[in-house]
C-alpha cells in the first residue's frame, strides 16, 4: 500500500508544477502536458507487464525491481537540465507505477477471504485517493520552499521506507513454466500510445491536416489494432483477451472508461485553472483540492465494506450523479472564483469517488477466476490509465483550442462602440495621468492593459468549456452503469 501511495502520489504531485516547467524550458502548455501523459503512457503499458513480471519473477522481487526503477526515474527527472530528460524520467518512473498498481490490487485482492476483500479494495483506493490528495499540495509546498524539482525526490522518502517492507513482507510465488516475454505486443502498444498521444499533442501547433500528424495518427491507430490481432497469439501475453467474454467484466471495464476520464481530467484541470484562471499560487491550489480529496479518502473503506454487500450499479450511477454535479460550478467559476469556493465546490462531488472505485475493482474482480486474477487486475488498470491519460490530453488541446477562439471573439469586439473597454481605457489612463506617466504611453499601456484582460477572460471560458465536457462524461457513464446493473440481476436470480 505504502509502494501504491507512492506511485500516485507522483502522478498528481507535478500538476501544481506546470506553470513552473514551462517557465523553466520554454514551452506550452500542449507540450508541458507531455510530463503527465508520458507517465501515463508508460503506466499504461505497464500495466499489460503485470502478469508478465509476476509469473517470471514472482511478486516480491516485481515489487522490489519496480521500485529502484522508479528511484532511477525520479533522479533522471530531478537533475533533467533539458525538457525532454523529464519526460525520459517521467517514462521511467510510470514504468514501474504501471507494474506496482496492479500488483498491489490484487496481493490486496488475495489476502482477504471472501466477504471482506470490498472492505480491503475500499482500504487500496483510500491511498490511492490519499496520495492523489496530498500530492498538489506537497508539490506546492514544495516548489515555494525549494523549486519544481524537487516535486521529483520528495516521493523517495517513502519508496526507502516500503523497499525493505517489500523484501521482508511481499510473498514470492511464481510459476515454474512462466510465459515468454510478448516483444510484438508490448513494441505494438508502446508505438501505438506514443503516436496516438504525440499526435493529439502536437495537433494544435503542427495543424491537424499536416503530413507529420496525419501520419502519427494513422500509425498509431493502425499499431493499436495489430497490437489487439496480435494478442489473439497463443504466445501473446499482454492482454488476455478472452476476458472480455465476461460480461460482467467488460461493462466494468467500460464503466471504469468514462469514470478515467472525469477523475485524471479533473484532478489536472483544476489545480491549473486555480493557477491560470483565479491566479492562485501553487500551494493555494493543491490545498484547495486536498479537502475533497481528503474526504473521499475517509469514505473509501465504508464503501469498500458497502461494495460486499448491495449491489453495484446503485452505488456506482449514485456516485456518477454526484460526480457530474461536482464538476458544474466548476464551469461557472471565474477570476473572481474564491479559494473557499473552489475548495467547496470540488467537496461537492469528489466525495462520490468513493461510490465507484471499489464498486468497479470488485465487482470486476469476483466476475473472475483465481488463475485469471493478475490479468484481470492488469487489464482493468490497462484501461483505465489508457483511456485517462489519452483522454486526459484531448482536454488539454481542446481547453487550448476553446482558448484560441474566446480570444479571437473577443478581440472582435474590442471596438470604439464597445463602452465596456472605451471606459476601461479611459480608467487606465487616468491612473497613468495620476501617477505622472508620460501621456506618450497613456494609449499603448491601456491597449497592453485590455489586451490583458481579453486573455484572462478567454482563460477562463476555455475552462469553464472544459469542466462542461467532464460532467457530460460522467453523466454518459450512468447508461453503461444501468446495463451492469442487468447483468448483475440477471446473474444473482
Amino acid at each position: 500500500m505504502l509502494a501504491a501511495f507512492t506511485m500516485v502520489l507522483s502522478g498528481t504531485i507535478v500538476n501544481v508544477a506546470v506553470p513552473d516547467v514551462m517557465g523553466a524550458f520554454g514551452v506550452g502548455q500542449s507540450e508541458v502536458q507531455l510530463m503527465s501523459t508520458a507517465f501515463m503512457i508508460a503506466m499504461t503499458t505497464g500495466q499489460l507487464l503485470n502478469a508478465w513480471v509476476v509469473a517470471v519473477i514472482g511478486q516480491r522481487w516485481g515489487f522490489v525491481s519496480t521500485l529502484a526503477l522508479f528511484t532511477l526515474g525520479s533522479f533522471v527527472a530531478g537533475a533533467a537540465e533539458t525538457f525532454d530528460m523529464v519526460v525520459l524520467g517521467r517514462v521511467l518512473q510510470g514504468s514501474a507505477a504501471g507494474v506496482i498498481q496492479p500488483l498491489v490490487m490484487v496481493t490486496v485482492f488475495q489476502a482477504f477471504p471472501e466477504g471482506r476483500r470490498g472492505a480491503a479494495l475500499g482500504v487500496y483506493v483510500m491511498g490511492l485517493v490519499g496520495a492523489a490528495s496530498v500530492g498538489p499540495p506537497l508539490g506546492g509546498l514544495a516548489i515555494e520552499i525549494f523549486n519544481w524539482r524537487y516535486i521529483y525526490y520528495a516521493p523517495l522518502i517513502l519508496v526507502a521506507i516500503s523497499f525493505p517492507l517489500g523484501m521482508l513482507f511481499m510473498p514470492n510465488v511464481r510459476e515454474e513454466k512462466p510465459p515468454k516475454f510478448d516483444w510484438l505486443g508490448y513494441a505494438l502498444i508502446c508505438l501505438a500510445l506514443y503516436c496516438l498521444m504525440t499526435g493529439v499533442s502536437n495537433g494544435p501547433r503542427e495543424g491537424w491536416s499536416s503530413d507529420y500528424i496525419v501520419t502519427l495518427l494513422i500509425v498509431g491507430v493502425a499499431a493499436m489494432i495489430a497490437f489487439i490481432q496480435s494478442q489473439r497469439r497463443a504466445a501473446a501475453s499482454m492482454l488476455d483477451l478472452s476476458l472480455f467474454r465476461n460480461k460482467m467484466f467488460t461493462m466494468a471495464v467500460i464503466v471504469t472508461c468514462f469514470s478515467a476520464v472525469g477523475n485524471f481530467a479533473s484532478v489536472y484541470a483544476v489545480p491549473v485553472a486555480a493557477q491560470i484562471v483565479q491566479n492562485m499560487t501553487p500551494f493555494e491550489a493543491g490545498m484547495a483540492l486536498m479537502p475533497s480529496m481528503l474526504l473521499a479518502m475517509f469514505i473509501m473503506p465504508i464503501s469498500g465494506r458497502l461494495s460486499d454487500k448491495i449491489a453495484p450499479h446503485a452505488a456506482i450511477i449514485t456516485g456518477f450523479v454526484f460526480l457530474a454535479a461536482g464538476i458544474v460550478p466548476f464551469a461557472y467559476a471565474d477570476a473572481n472564483t474564491s479559494f473557499l469556493l473552489i475548495m467547496l465546490y470540488g467537496l461537492i462531488g469528489r466525495w462520490a469517488t468513493a461510490f465507484v472505485q471499489p464498486f468497479i475493482m470488485n465487482t470486476a474482480l469476483k466476475s473472475l477466476p483465481q488463475d485469471k486474477l493478475n490479468a484481470g487486475g492488469g487489464t482493468l488498470n490497462f484501461a483505465r490509465q489508457l483511456v485517462g491519460s489519452l483522454g486526459t490530453n484531448i482536454w488539454v488541446v481542446f481547453v487550448d483550442w476553446r482558448i484560441e477562439y474566446h480570444a479571437v471573439n473577443l478581440t472582435a469586439t474590442q471596438s470604439g462602440s464597445n463602452t465596456t473597454s472605451t471606459e476601461l481605457l479611459r480608467g487606465v489612463e487616468q491612473i497613468y495621468r495620476e501617477a505622472g506617466v508620460p501621456e506618450a504611453v497613456h494609449q499603448a499601456g491601456g491597449l497592453h492593459y485590455l489586451g490583458q484582460m481579453i486573455e484572462a477572460q478567454a482563460n477562463a471560458f476555455a475552462f469553464q468549456d472544459g469542466f462542461w465536457v467532464l460532467a457530460v462524461s460522467y453523466a454518459i457513464g450512468i447508461i453503461p452503469a444501468w446495463i451492469m446493473g442487468r447483468i448483475y440481476n440477471r446473474h444473482t436470480k
